[in-house]
């Protein structure tokens, strides 16, 4: 059993201080909010491409996704399909939307649409999204450090965040792409090094892993049986998967804002699709090392999920590639808080801050920028902080992506009233994403075993579109909701 090593140190240190000094040289001249959060709009597609699997995926697919086939099969890789078609549809859809104009954020379209009253509950709905689901992926990345450390969860989470956020405030998203693409790259190597690592730590290699494997059932992939109330299905993985992707590809900022950093819409394009063939071949590689691992432990019970990849990095590797694979996990992690930072930052200055002030002054949108980068870094350290008494039994991954799942229908369905409908207002697309999002918690509160997570975008999204176009038609009287319909429309 191998011990973290001075050497393994060294890796992790010269690795993390490197690209954090790199990000906050990528930074260099910028001069308004424009540059801080859409990079001119100058990055070529493959830079984004990479980013774009970075933000999605990082430290969940490094740590937790190892850990979904450990406890069950491979049968999470269904979802990957419909997370391509997803994308397709938002190319063909909501692309064209975005590069009609000059839009800053996402939500600047729907105020195109219905008026700033919706863009404001769009992206706070967005904010709230962030803030819980990425406060999980930041926990999930300092199970492995406080590993290594002896640290508590709180200070790993601390340290962690601290770094991320140098480079990010000071390099803003041209830091963020760029460093995302070489971190992707960074773990993708670090998954590769643990398939061969586990190849030759378990007696028979990888032909005897796939034997045993496949006899007891883990190498199942698909699945075509109709069962609602069982998450990794064929159709949950087409429809569910589809409908999750189009909300977090083609309404959530933490995506599109990359999606706007592009030259034309072509190169967005490019970057979009090509992404979805990258997450397939990802998903595949860590699902295929929690096998490896679920062999090489004898299947043995673990408290959490997430521990099982990291407990095999840090006491099983030769010093050396412990180190370098924990800086894999950590430039997954960094990519992925570094993009949500930014992302909060931007919604923050352009869809609350420059409207109430009547801003538009670049330098001045700069400003306000970095100072929301601080205090979201704040609250998503706050937040991950607060879910580690609530970890135990599950894997970090399908919790953040519940969590999405639950207001991503809610999104979907204002954009799809915002672009298909003509008849839709601001107040009744407010009012459908309400009782789209409230239906779609009270399902997960209290019939979570009846409906798994992956319909939660699907049944969230037809509410919201039924009960917007409901709303719309048929205003209620009265002085708030009159009100109400003022600050929609």
């Amino acid at each position: 059993m191998s011990a973290f090593t001075t050497l393994d140190l060294t890796v992790l240190v010269v690795y993390m201080a490197g690209v954090t000094a790199w990000g906050a040289w990528l930074g260099r001249g910028q001069t308004g909010g424009k540059d801080y959060f859409l990079g001119s709009r100058e990055l070529p597609w493959a830079a984004v491409l990479l980013s774009i699997v970075a933000t999605e995926t990082s430290t969940l697919t490094f740590l937790s996704i190892p850990g979904v086939s450990y406890l069950g099969t491979i049968a999470f890789l269904q979802l990957t399909l419909g997370y391509l078609l997803g994308r397709v549809v938002v190319a063909l859809v909501l692309l064209p939307a975005y590069y009609r104009g000059e839009l800053a954020t996402a939500y600047g379209l729907l105020e195109s649409r219905f008026g700033v009253g919706t863009r404001r509950f769009t992206s706070g709905v967005f904010m709230i999204t962030r803030l819980l689901a990425d406060s999980v992926r930041l926990f999930a990345t300092a199970i492995p450090l406080a590993l290594v450390t002896g640290w508590p969860y709180a200070g790993s989470i601390a340290a962690i965040a601290l770094l991320t956020v140098v480079y990010t405030y000071a390099g803003g998203i041209r830091a963020v792409v760029w460093v995302d693409a070489v971190q992707m790259g960074l773990y993708l190597v670090g998954g590769l090094i643990a398939v061969y690592a586990l190849g030759g730590a378990v007696d028979g290699g990888w032909e005897a892993i796939l034997a045993s494997a496949g006899e007891a059932g883990k190498l199942q992939w698909l699945d075509f049986s109709f069962d609602l109330a069982t998450p990794y299905t064929f159709w949950a993985g087409v429809v569910g998967g589809g409908f999750l992707t189009m909300a977090s590809h083609g309404t959530d900022q933490l995506i599109v804002q990359r999606l706007l950093t592009c030259r034309d819409e072509r190169a967005s394009r490019k970057a979009l699709i090509g992404s979805g063939f990258a997450v397939i071949v990802q998903f595949a590689l860590f699902l295929v090392i929690g096998v490896g691992l679920w062999a090489f432990y004898q299947a043995r019970p673990f408290e959490r999920g997430d521990e099982i990849f990291a407990r095999f990095i840090v006491e099983e590797l030769p010093s050396g590639v412990t180190g370098l694979l924990l800086a894999g996990v950590f430039a997954a992690a960094m990519s992925s808080l570094s993009s949500s930072i930014n992302s909060l930052a931007s919604a923050s200055a352009y869809d609350f801050w420059a409207p109430a002030r009547g801003e538009t002054d670049d330098a001045r949108i700069l400003k306000a920028g970095k100072g929301f980068t601080l205090l979201w870094s704040a609250l998503l350290v706050g937040g991950a902080i607060v879910f580690i008494p609530l970890s135990a039994g599950t894997t970090a991954v399908e919790v953040a992506l519940a969590i999405a799942s639950l207001v991503y229908g809610g999104l979907l369905g204002a954009f799809a009233l915002g672009v298909f409908s003509k008849r839709a207002t601001g107040f009744g697309t407010i009012v459908g994403m309400t009782v789209g999002i409230a239906t779609v918690t009270t399902i997960w509160i209290v019939a979570r075993e009846a409906l798994a997570w992956p319909w939660f975008v699907p049944t969230g999204c037809l509410v919201t579109i039924a009960v917007g176009l409901l709303a719309s038609s048929r205003p209620a009287g009265g002085p708030a909701a009159a009100a109400a319909r003022s600050a929609g429309d």
